[in-house]
């Protein structure tokens, strides 16, 4: 077993980093090279603006890189929930942003050229318990009716031609699509890149400063200026940056892929190889990679550490998860077990704007495989002086009350949604 990232292992490396000292004068310095800070630094790069884009790690190190590979249309809540809370006019218009997002994402690969295995697949919201179906049931009719037709209502007989476990029905979104992680951010690295942006990997930003209009960051690789700073950095916010940190809750989410299957257990467990999610509290996630291997995440565990002896662990509790959804893979070899933090916020809304001089772009809470590229650009557009098109525009975002950082407190929202599970 390979406790690496499977996206990460079976994509190419960026070679286009620059090697030198970081320096000079940009219009634009990106912190981040992740799917956000990549489409942010492409679509500046390409109005002519000078970028410069300094990664801590390497390209696609972060959350683009550590995902389940799905890219979902669709909100983290129910529509109806989002629609009392968000107003109706702005539900609609983030729901829409992530149906465009993948739009986008569609259009770009196209463009650049990026092999990365994309394909619309559809998605499908399992419901675990009879009751979670009746919920589901209820958000579709009003969500069909005023905002996604490109939906339908499966029974349970429907899903013995998709899915090879038992479920109480499901809410199909068609419009869901998936693709190779890995190779996508590598490609758009490489798209940035060939557009004329700098990138910088193994460059943390250690200090940062504003006078006159102009930003200064320090690196371990030299300092550099610019006149606009993206931060597109979610759940890996270095401490330096202060605000972000006591808005973003860093929650760690783990995956593990099994060998390749046979054509006989691709049909016995996902035969219409879609991306799929569960109704639970702590649920899970799946599908099958381009080469055919179940890979299946989750919440397993309420920690903020990503580390190979976390991973270890949470791969053991996902394993139990899978064969308990699907005893026909008991005791199936597994070849990655792996974990990253996701930028969750309080609302699980995602936050994109502008505060005190820097631009951003997170808090995409689980949906950041399909919605980051479309905020990484909207932010793009409104520093080249755009049309603003970012549906969270001027929504309020709060500090988590008694976060600095560190959330001491993800065991005991564990427990809270366990117990939620046993008896909701």
């Amino acid at each position: 077993m390979k406790f690496v990232s499977y996206w990460h292992d079976t994509a190419p490396v960026f070679a286009g980093g620059e090697k030198g000292p970081v320096s000079g004068r940009y219009d634009v310095a990106i912190i981040g090279a992740g799917f956000t800070g990549l489409a942010a630094a492409r679509q500046l790069a390409k109005a002519g603006a000078k970028v410069i884009v300094l990664e801590a790690e390497r390209v696609g190190f972060g959350a683009s890189g550590r995902n389940g590979g799905h890219l979902n249309n669709g909100l983290a809540h129910s529509y109806l929930g989002a629609k009392a809370e968000l107003g109706q006019e702005r539900a609609i218009a983030l729901y829409k942003a992530l149906d465009d997002s993948i739009d986008t994402i569609e259009a770009l690969i196209a463009e650049e050229g990026i092999d990365c295995s994309f394909r619309r697949a559809g998605k499908l919201k399992l419901a675990s318990k009879p009751k979670h179906f009746e919920g589901i049931a209820r958000n579709f009719e009003a969500l069909n009716r005023e905002c996604d037709p490109d939906t339908a209502l499966l029974s349970p007989e429907d899903l013995r031609a998709e899915v090879g476990a038992p479920f109480h029905g499901a809410m199909l979104s068609k419009k869901s699509a998936m693709m190779h992680m890995g190779r996508y951010v590598a490609g758009l690295a490489e798209a940035a890149a060939r557009h004329g942006a700098t990138i910088f990997e193994g460059a943390a930003v250690t200090a940062h400063s504003q006078a006159n209009g102009v930003h200064t960051l320090n690196t371990a690789r030299g300092t550099v200026t610019a006149s606009d700073v993206i931060m597109a950095t979610g759940a890996y916010t270095s401490k330096n940056f202060a605000w972000f940190r006591r808005r973003i809750i860093a929650v760690g989410s783990f995956l593990i892929a099994t060998r390749p299957l046979t054509e006989a257990e691709v049909q016995a467990v996902m035969p219409g190889n879609r991306t799929c999610v569960n109704t639970m509290n702590i649920g899970n996630y799946w599908r099958l990679s381009p080469d055919k291997r179940l890979i299946f995440g989750g919440r397993a565990r309420f920690s903020a550490s990503s580390d190979q002896r976390s991973d270890e662990k949470s791969g053991e509790i996902l394993r139990e998860s899978m064969e308990r959804i699907f005893p026909q893979l008991k005791g199936i070899a597994i070849d990655y077990c792996w974990g990253g933090l996701v930028d969750m916020t309080a609302d699980r809304y995602p936050r994109a704007g502008f505060h005190d001089g820097l631009w951003y772009a997170m808090g995409y809470s689980g949906h950041g495989a399909q919605l980051s590229t479309q905020l990484g650009m909207m932010v793009a557009d409104a520093i080249l002086g755009r049309a603003d098109r970012n549906p969270m525009r001027d929504y309020p975002w709060p500090a988590v009350p008694g976060h600095f950082g560190k959330p001491w407190f993800l065991p005991l929202v564990g427990q809270y949604y366990k117990m939620l599970d046993r008896f909701q």
